[in-house]
């Protein structure tokens, strides 16, 4: 069997950079299959892909778009009428710059 290509110690390494509190035994437990990752990927850059077009998706995706065109505004009263809170014709929000006291409950 060749030399493992990651360690325990590097198992742990990675954990406590991850914030992770794992076990020993489950730290033991991640170590081959952690190796086993590394070995399939090994595997796929050793593939021939100098005549594959790179791609964002495996799957085609299309844009659903549709003609933008101006239509009438929804009536104020429409417009507001979810908004817990209101000013008039605004939207009243609690205030997130500032410290002076002035915001809404």
């Amino acid at each position: 069997m060749p030399d493992p290509k990651i360690t325990l110690d590097q198992v742990r390494h990675v954990a406590m950079l991850s914030r992770l509190a794992l076990d020993e035994a489950t730290m033991e437990r991640l170590t081959p299959q952690l190796e086993s990752i590394l070995e399939y990927v090994d595997q796929l850059s050793r593939l021939d892909v100098s005549g594959v077009e790179p791609l964002a998706h495996a799957a085609p995706l299309h844009n659903v778009l549709r003609e933008d065109v101006a239509e009438a505004p929804l009536p104020l009263d429409k417009v507001l009428q979810n908004a817990p809170r209101t000013d008039g014709t605004f939207f009243q929000v609690p205030k997130i710059l500032g410290g002076d006291g002035d915001s809404v409950d």
